[in-house]
C-alpha cells in the first residue's frame, strides 16, 4: 500500500512553496492529499481555531483550502476527518519561503504543521527555503526542489518510532554547492529574536526580527546552514519535560502555616 501523505503550510494554499512540496510528495508518494489555509499563517505557531467555525474550500482532487484556519487546524482536519479512516502516514509542511532556524521554530506555523502530524500519529517534516533577505525577499526553490525527496527519503530510512518532528532547512546557494546532509542541534539563542519594531505610524510598529542574537554555535543549524551550504536536519523532541530540572524539584515541599 502507497505511502499516504498529508500535506499543509502556513504561507496559504497558493502559496508557491506549497507547489514545490507537493511536487517532493508525488515523487515519494501516488497518494498525496493538501489540506492548507486559504491565506497566510505565518507565525501562527500551534494556535488551534477554537469557538468559530471553519469551513473547507474544494481547490481540486484532494486539495482543501480551510478558510480562516492554521496549519495545525488543518493538519487536524485533515487527519480526522477528509481523509477518512485511513490517516497519512507522513505529514509535510512547507516548503516555507524562508528559513526556520534556532528557537524561531518556537513561532512557526510550518513546524507547527509537522508537529500536529505526530501528534496526531503521523511522521512529521517541517521544509524551509532559506532566503539571504540583504539580498532578496523572493525565495530560489531550486535547492528544495532538487533534493527534497531524497531527503524525505533519507529522513524515512532513518525514522526509528521516536517521539519527534523534524525540521529541515535548505541552504541560500546554487545547487551544486550544497555540501550535504547535516544532522544538527537547533541554535538555542540567548534571547528572543523577536522585537518590537517601529513603524511609520505614530501608534504602530510591528514584531520583527531586526537581528540574530549572538554569539552561535558553529555546529548549530543556523551556522551549519548559512556558511556551510548544509541542509540541515534537527529532530525536536515533543516530550518536553525537561529530566534533571524535575528531578531537582522532587524535594519540594509546602511549608506548614503558623496559625496565630
Amino acid at each position: 500500500m502507497a505511502l499516504r501523505i498529508l500535506i499543509t503550510n502556513d504561507d496559504g494554499v497558493d502559496a508557491p512553496g506549497l507547489a514545490v512540496m507537493a511536487e517532493i510528495a508525488h515523487a515519494v508518494s501516488d497518494d498525496v492529499w493538501i489540506v492548507a489555509p486559504d491565506g497566510n499563517q505565518s507565525g501562527a505557531g500551534h494556535r488551534f481555531t477554537f469557538g468559530r467555525e471553519l469551513t473547507f474550500e474544494a481547490r481540486g482532487d484532494r486539495r482543501f483550502a480551510v478558510k480562516g484556519g492554521s496549519p495545525a487546524d488543518c493538519v487536524v482536519a485533515g487527519m480526522t476527518h477528509l481523509l477518512g479512516d485511513r490517516p497519512a502516514d507522513l505529514v509535510l509542511s512547507g516548503v516555507n519561503a524562508g528559513q526556520n532556524l534556532g528557537d524561531i521554530v518556537n513561532c512557526s506555523g510550518t513546524a507547527a504543521g509537522a508537529r500536529e502530524g505526530v501528534l496526531q500519529g503521523a511522521i512529521g517534516i517541517a521544509m524551509s527555503q532559506s532566503m539571504n533577505y540583504d539580498i532578496t525577499h523572493t525565495p530560489d526553490w531550486a535547492n528544495a526542489s532538487r533534493f527534497g525527496a531524497d531527503v524525505v527519503r533519507a529522513i524515512l530510512a532513518a525514522h526509528d518510532g521516536h517521539d519527534v518532528f523534524y525540521n529541515v532547512n535548505f541552504p541560500y546557494c546554487e545547487p551544486d554547492a550544497v555540501s550535504g546532509l547535516a544532522a544538527v542541534a537547533h541554535q538555542r539563542f540567548s534571547r528572543s529574536p523577536i522585537r518590537y519594531y517601529s513603524s511609520d505610524d505614530d501608534d504602530g510598529f510591528y514584531m520583527a526580527i531586526p537581528e540574530t542574537p549572538l554569539p552561535l554555535d558553529p555546529e548549530a543549524d543556523f551556522e551549519r546552514l548559512r556558511r556551510g551550504n548544509a541542509i540541515t536536519v534537527t529532530p525536536f523532541a515533543l516530550q518536553q519535560t525537561h529530566q534533571q530540572a524535575l528531578e531537582g524539584l522532587a524535594g519540594m515541599s509546602l511549608k506548614p502555616r503558623h496559625e496565630g
